[in-house]
């Protein structure tokens, strides 16, 4: 079981140290975007990496249509992956829609969790009555009818504007590719899974304490979305960082490293 579990999700273990930290990675990506930040606390925690199944060299073949129709079904990865390894009160670094599978994870066995990272979390993409997701519904539905016709055109325009920094290009090009390596159709379910999801509901009540990490412009979580989820969970730090774009893990690590590391301090 313990394999079966390791080698699904491809998990890889580094570092020394009593406490875990556990890196997940957002849609479209894997485990290697945390290549900038991770190693930055292996001298303290024992590092945790992985990919979504589904994602990087995870087992395809245990990926399911039912199971990962729901954040939850990654969420149950999680816990599976932080109980194979014997692991407890682990801080949990989570990007884009690995927010709210930790938040989910941690609200299925708090036991687990000492505290959370939430890179550009989103509870909701979709605008509603006032509340602000970055999107309107007719918007979300042209995406997807978009990524359904054609995944690498989608790729190739999505994967800058979700990136930003365009002075920077060599980043929206290695998000582009890690887009395009993605099976099409896993991909298409993932996105539903993603930009459909709300889970605006299971922030109030959350006391685990919890970093929110906003980027100052972010066209997929913006500003608005992360003092949202600050005002609603009651033991939170938000941090505006001056890095743009919804990926500071490989645009401005050494300010995410910065960021956690003060987290931590106090937290500790």
């Amino acid at each position: 079981m313990f394999m079966d579990i390791i080698d699904r999700n491809n998990v890889i273990v580094s570092g020394t140290g009593d406490e875990a930290m556990v890196f997940a990675h957002g849609f479209g990506c894997d485990s290697n975007m945390w290549r900038f930040v991770a190693p930055a606390f292996e001298d303290k925690y024992r590092v945790v990496l992985f990919d979504n199944v589904g994602a990087g060299k995870s087992d395809l073949k245990a990926y399911s249509f039912e199971k990962y129709a729901t954040l939850d079904g990654y969420a149950d990865d999680v816990v599976e992956i932080i109980d194979a390894l014997s692991l407890k009160k682990v801080v949990f670094v989570g990007h884009s829609v690995s927010a709210m599978v930790g938040l989910i994870a941690a609200r299925k066995r708090p036991d687990l969790f000492k505290s959370l990272v939430m890179v550009g979390p989103s509870p909701c993409y979709i605008d509603s009555d006032g509340y602000v997701g970055g999107f309107s519904q007719g918007q979300i539905e042209e995406l997807m009818e978009f990524l359904d016709s054609n995944h690498l055109g989608w790729s190739g325009a999505m994967a800058p504007a979700i990136m930003g920094n365009p002075d920077r290009p060599a980043l929206a090009e290695e998000l582009t590719e890690s887009f395009c390596r993605t099976d099409p159709e896993i991909a298409r379910h993932f996105a539903r899974t993603t930009f459909l999801s709300d889970c605006r509901n299971l922030l109030q009540g959350f006391d685990i304490p919890t970093l929110i990490l906003q980027c100052s412009s972010d066209v997929i979580a913006p500003v608005e979305v992360g003092e949202y989820v600050h005002r609603q969970l009651a033991n939170s730090s938000l941090v505006i960082m001056k890095a743009t774009g919804h990926c500071p893990n490989l645009s401005a690590p050494k300010e995410t490293i910065s960021a956690i590391e003060n987290f931590l301090g106090k937290a500790a």
